[in-house]
């Protein structure tokens, strides 16, 4: 197992435990110094909070470990590509390098719609790497959305 295996395995951890709560399964670790510093989830139903996505969730707690809200030489491994929120946050926190498990056609900001992680004008670019775990990270949304239409068409049937 690579080392960007081992992390990526660790933001699907996450991403179960979004899953557990009914949201959409997004996990997301911060590595700093080979050492996971940070952790996060989607948690945007459960807190009642657009800001809760898992990227902006781990942010937060690797700004507080660290005592700054730089995290230069930070990677952080996510299991599907950031929007234009977390994709603005990762450039705003000086976030080294980014890993992603599978690519968000319909609201990527690293390159599917967007690409804000390198915006020639920003005065701080990431490096991205895509599809790490790529099999696994895009099953379980696959599998998280065909359970939702399943649900929403036995609650229509129901009433």
């Amino acid at each position: 197992m690579t080392r960007e295996e081992k992390y990526m395995k660790e933001a699907i951890k996450q991403a179960y435990k979004a899953y557990a709560l009914g949201e959409v399964p997004i996990g997301c670790v911060i590595v700093y110094e080979d050492k996971i510093i940070a952790r996060g989830y989607n948690r945007r139903v459960t807190d009642k909070n657009t800001l809760s996505h898992a990227e902006l969730n781990a942010i937060k707690k690797a700004s507080k470990k660290l005592g700054d809200w730089r995290l230069d030489n930070c990677e952080m491994y996510i299991t599907l590509e950031p929007c234009q929120m977390c994709s603005g946050a990762i450039v705003q926190s000086r976030i080294k390098k980014v890993y992603a498990g599978c690519m968000n056609p319909k609201a990527g900001c690293a390159g599917s719609i967007l690409n804000l992680l390198n915006v020639p004008q920003f005065n701080h670019k990431v490096e991205f790497e895509k599809d790490i775990l790529h099999d696994e990270c895009s099953q379980m949304l696959t599998s998280y959305f065909k359970e939702m239409r399943e649900r929403k068409k036995r609650l229509k049937v129901e009433n």
